[in-house]
């Protein structure tokens, strides 16, 4: 089963994750087989972290939630909330197999919540800049809740045009690029 992780910042966080980013990255390397995509938020400013995305294919949602709790970054109250999602992934790939590769334009998390009910999620045009598509789905995997996708874009705007914004209820839009040691 895929899953979908979106850790946000603690305001005022920024020091501990630092101090905890080695703790950090040796946890997500247990996992590095599961991983389908993961990487940091940014704000505006493009440096400032503000969370961390991770997609990771687990056995149940039992399994996710201990991924996503047991995080040190969580344990040592880097994040203020985290959300966990069951996630399709609609490409069929990781983000090592991203065509475009890990550098060169920017590159956005995109966040469509609350979809309207019983629409068909398809891929939209422009598949090759799309580096993580699929639904954010109920626990249980059949209710569609929202989309997630990671994407190469010229701007946020244009990151934001991938998502249909009549279809829901509010589009998100961060600054993200591929994480991992590099």
């Amino acid at each position: 089963m895929e899953f979908f992780c979106y850790h946000r910042d603690r305001p005022g966080s920024l020091a501990l994750r630092y101090e905890l980013s080695e703790r950090h990255w040796s946890y997500m390397d247990r996992y590095a087989r599961e991983l389908i995509a993961r990487g940091p938020t940014f704000a505006d400013d493009g440096e400032t972290p503000t969370g961390s995305v991770h997609i990771v294919d687990l056995p149940d949602p039992a399994a996710a939630r201990a991924f996503a709790f047991d995080e040190p970054n969580y344990q040592a109250g880097v994040y203020r909330d985290v959300l966990v999602r069951r996630w399709r992934n609609m490409l069929g790939r990781t983000m090592w197999d991203f065509p475009g590769g890990r550098t060169g334009g920017d590159r956005f998390l995109v966040l469509g919540l609350g979809p309207e009910k019983d629409a068909e999620l398809v891929l939209p045009p422009g598949e090759d800049e799309l580096i993580a598509f699929g639904p954010l789905l109920s626990d249980d995997g059949a209710a569609w809740v929202g989309t997630a996708v990671l994407v190469r874009a010229p701007d946020p705007d244009a990151a934001r045009a991938v998502l249909a914004p009549h279809r829901y209820a509010g589009v998100e839009v961060h600054a993200w690029e591929f994480g991992g040691r590099r």
